[in-house]
């Protein structure tokens, strides 16, 4: 689950970490009253779910209430890649003297977390790794142990951090972690963390994904999704518990298992295909559930064709072509679907499959190449 950086900001507060006094507004006139009380030039930035904000032109200056308005009516009437922005944050404009980027998240190789620093802040962080990944300082931490000071000060060293800023450098790397391990988060970065010209360190921009999987712990936290910021498909598709991401391709995946689906995904763009999403339904999928899955798929427009790809343990193959069924004779699609069936009652979901006159395959990399097939002849 992604937070707003106004969400994040203020979970970081909470652990001590020093964050910009700005509110949010959902009005060109909030935005105003707001710079009002914060008095002297503030920073109004849109609050979607995406990044490139800046570059969208969604961060800008003003230099007054006035202008905080005229600022903020511009950017609450635009879209971020497709998504629109609803809520500004104001902040008070900051003197800065320099940048760094400091976040943390979890290294699945080395199995534990990881503390990732950059003297270069305030830029796109995997831009800095794919050029320059000398300029990462990464520090790894013993979850039975946590951050101890002295990695608290190798990272500050790292990154050049004058010596009179480690105290709180320190400080904030420790609120930082309790963050991330408290709130179950899987990232929680800070970009830009900055040096101000009044000589201390300040977090102007905030970011935290939180496990989905651990959300019951924290009902305060799943208080905060905002569900008008995800791609409807996600949030039905989080309704009926499948895993779902959208993806570019045209060629729309049904899985189950995530493992089995990411192989899929991996075999369409061996014979040339772009798969359109990933769609991992589970073990026991019941028909409801895979013909709440292909309605997802199908929502997406780009998509030329489909792909099932199911092997049958828990999961049921006649139960699975129920559900294919089921989903075509509400949604009565008009793209071609590729349907590989193996495993438990294979055999009867085929014949339910080969009734209904869709194309079917024996192997995975049969059924990817007649789907890639498909969907060049469709588009």
């Amino acid at each position: 689950m992604k937070l707003h950086e106004y969400q994040s900001k203020q979970i970081f507060a909470k652990y001590g970490i020093p964050v910009p006094k700005g509110r949010v507004a959902a009005t060109a006139k909030e935005a105003r009253a707001i710079a009002e009380e914060l008095g002297g030039r503030v920073v109004v930035k849109a609050q979607v779910l995406v990044g490139g904000r800046g570059k969208a032109g969604g961060v800008r200056l003003a230099k007054d209430p006035k202008e905080a308005e005229e600022v903020a009516s511009a950017i609450l009437g635009m879209e971020i890649k497709g998504l629109p922005v609803r809520k500004v944050l104001v902040d008070p404009a900051a003197n800065i003297e320099h940048e760094i980027y400091l976040g943390i998240t979890n290294d699945r190789a080395a199995r534990r977390p990881v503390f990732m620093a950059s003297a270069a802040g305030g830029v796109d962080i995997e831009e800095v790794a794919r050029t320059t990944p000398e300029k990462i300082i990464k520090v790894h931490i013993d979850p039975l142990l946590g951050l101890r000071d002295y990695q608290a000060n190798d990272i500050a060293l790292g990154i050049d951090l004058p010596r009179e800023y480690w105290k709180q450098f320190g400080d904030i790397c420790r609120g930082l972690y309790r963050a991330y391990t408290e709130c179950d988060a899987t990232l929680a970065e800070i970009n830009p963390l900055v040096i101000l010209k009044e000589k201390s360190l300040s977090a102007l921009d905030g970011k935290m994904l939180l496990d989905d999987n651990a959300l019951f712990r924290h009902p305060d936290l799943a208080e905060m999704r905002d569900v008008d910021e995800e791609a409807p498909a996600e949030t039905e598709a989080r309704k009926h518990d499948l895993s779902f991401i959208k993806l570019d391709g045209n060629i729309g995946c049904m899985v189950n298992g995530a493992g089995l689906a990411m192989t899929t995904m991996d075999i369409v763009k061996l014979y040339g295909g772009e798969p359109a999403n990933f769609l991992d339904i589970g073990g026991g999928a019941s028909a409801e559930k895979v013909a709440a899955a292909l309605r997802i798929i199908l929502s997406d427009k780009n998509v030329k064709a489909i792909l099932f790809n199911v092997f049958g343990g828990i999961t049921r193959c006649d139960e699975v072509a129920k559900g294919i069924l089921a989903a075509l004779a509400e949604v009565k699609p008009n793209i071609p679907m590729v349907v590989r069936l193996v495993g438990t009652n294979a055999e009867e979901g085929r014949k339910l499959l080969a009734d209904a006159k869709m194309i079917t395959a024996e192997t995975l990399a049969e059924a990817a190449q007649k789907a890639v097939a498909a969907a060049k002849a469709a588009a």
